[in-house]
């Protein structure tokens, strides 16, 4: 991200121009690194972020909703005893350091004074620090004298700017103009490492724009021009970064300020869609690890019983030749009858021979419980096994956290999550089915194997089912009103449920039916149905 000196001063301007004048009505600390400001502008209410975490830090406005603490952060309370119903009088950086600085009028019944909050946008350095009369009141991150002896930031220390860097100030043209001079190798680099308060993509920006003349005055001009197009730059539709000039392949907006709202926006988005997906993956794959466990054993104890016929047969030998043998014998070879072939039986010296006998029948009869026992348990396991794999499908063709949000409460209600604490009187929303529409059809289709059992009870008798054939997928459900569908609406029908399962390859078969021919076994897993008078049809599928 170009928070870079050069980005920060049109950012300070636009927060300038909406903010000047406004009041804080509300401070909030959601996060570690992260405070919010609710500010009232005299026309409308904004929420101000300021975050210092390295790869989110910048100052910008969101409409995010966050949970914050039950009890606020010392710094939180802080900020509230300083500058609650502060008035915002300038937003300015000082000179071109990467530093937004907030100058503002705190007013209590008893004094009335001015204090400058500093957000220092410096990536792992960022910081927020509160200010009266140049003496530190408190700040988001606190460096004794031990830590940094450059730079003290402690309440009662008095605030410096960070050290300046080795690199000359773009603001003073006749030495840009020098080291402009001197310039070789490649243009951007050599920007980027002798001129201050340059991003590395902000100085390839600058060579980029550059069409000929005098090369100092293009980046003097460049740097230091109001004039600005506000975007944020795209890849395969999402965002990347968000810049304060044009450039290639981006998405433009009125002001900068929405496009990093904007860019943010998106990109917490995307950082929640991920983090709720890993989550997800992760209980299924230790439900699925510990089912699979539980049939390796049961595999493994049904392998310890395979010779259990062989003990029956050895038994009824041992009983039919006991004329034969005696007591102290170790072993014996008999003709087995069934087979005609001869059977080494091993005996133990201690015992009769009718003691050997009744011992290998007793074997046999525990074997024998064995299976019983193990037969239904290990048709349960590759039962759960199926339904874990049918969450595994529906969680990778999640496209949206409304889609994550319906599988972990399926994941939840199964016990592979622990459920949240749910907050006093707060009502629970009820995430909608996928719907779409083709040529006047409502398509209706289940995020989850809870959503796909609510589709099949909701819809009509009439209406047209579609599944995936030998795949997981979503349920999906024509709603057909008396009309026939005709074949295109069938085909992009199938296409969704083709999109959303576990399918590869360029064409998947899809069952479909009319709803009255699908049926739900009594005490069945979620999502798990039977159906008849099907047809087929090939759908396009993902790719792999």
């Amino acid at each position: 991200m170009p928070q870079d000196a050069f980005t920060l001063r049109h950012n300070a301007r636009e927060l300038n121009e909406t903010l000047r004048g406004g009041r804080i009505n509300k401070i909030n600390q959601p996060s570690r690194e992260e405070v919010s400001f609710i500010i009232y502008t005299g026309e409308r209410t904004v929420k101000l972020v300021m975050n210092t975490n390295a790869s989110e830090c910048g100052v910008y406005f969101t409409e995010d909703e966050r949970e914050n603490p039950l009890v606020a952060p010392n710094f939180c309370m802080l900020l509230r005893k300083h500058l609650q119903s502060a008035e915002i009088l300038e937003v300015f950086t000082p000179g071109f350091e990467r530093i937004l600085c907030f100058r503002l009028r705190c007013t209590s019944d008893f004094s009335s004074c001015e204090r400058i909050l500093y957000a220092e946008i410096m990536g792992k350095y960022s910081n927020l620090i509160l200010t009266e009369n140049g003496v530190i009141l408190g700040a988001l991150k606190t460096a004794s004298l031990d830590e940094n002896c450059k730079r003290m930031i402690f309440s009662g220390a008095k605030y410096a700017l960070p050290a300046p860097q080795d690199k000359i100030n773009p603001q003073d043209f006749p030495a840009l103009e020098r080291t402009v001079s001197e310039a070789e190798g490649e243009i951007a680099r050599f920007l980027f490492t002798r001129v201050a308060g340059l991003a590395p993509v902000t100085a390839e920006m600058i060579v980029e724009a550059y069409a000929g003349g005098d090369f100092a005055k293009h980046v003097y001009d460049y740097i230091f021009s109001d004039e600005t197009y506000p975007c944020v730059a795209l890849r395969n539709g999402a965002p990347t970064d968000f810049f304060a000039k044009k450039c290639k392949d981006a998405k433009p907006f009125p002001t900068l300020s929405e496009a990093q709202t904007y860019f943010y926006t998106q990109k917490r988005t995307a950082k929640r869609f991920e983090a709720l997906k890993r989550k997800s993956e992760s209980a299924l794959s230790s439900a699925i690890k510990k089912q699979e466990k539980r049939l390796a054993q049961i595999l493994e104890r049904r392998k310890d019983c395979a010779d259990a016929e062989e003990n029956r047969v050895r038994g009824e030998l041992i009983t039919a030749n006991l004329y034969r043998l005696e007591k102290g014998m170790k072993g014996c070879e008999l003709e087995n009858y069934y087979d005609g072939t001869v059977c080494k039986i091993a005996l133990d010296p201690k015992l009769a021979p009718a003691q050997n006998a009744q011992n290998y029948y007793k074997k046999y009869r525990k074997q024998k419980r064995t299976l019983e026992i193990l037969d239904p348990q290990e048709t349960e396991v590759n039962a759960e096994l199926e339904y874990l794999a049918s969450l595994r499908a529906a969680v990778q063709a999640a496209e949206s956290e409304e889609d994550l949000r319906s599988a972990e409460e399926e994941l939840t209600a199964n016990g592979f999550l622990k459920a949240p604490q749910e907050k006093a009187k707060k009502k629970k929303t009820e995430i909608p089915f996928r719907t779409f529409e083709k040529d006047g059809f409502a398509i209706l289709a289940g995020r989850n194997n809870l959503q796909n059992d609510k589709l099949v009870r909701a819809g009509a008798p009439e209406d047209v089912w579609l599944h995936a054939q030998k795949y997981h997928s979503c349920h999906v459900v024509i709603k057909t009103e008396g009309k026939r569908v005709p074949d295109g609406v069938l085909l992009f029908a199938a296409e969704i449920c083709a999109r959303y399962s576990d399918g590869k390859g360029d064409k998947i078969p899809v069952d479909y039916c009319k709803l009255k021919f699908v049926k739900k076994p009594p005490k069945s897993k979620a999502g798990f149905v039977t159906y008849s008078e099907y047809k087929t049809i090939l759908a396009e599928g993902k790719e792999n």
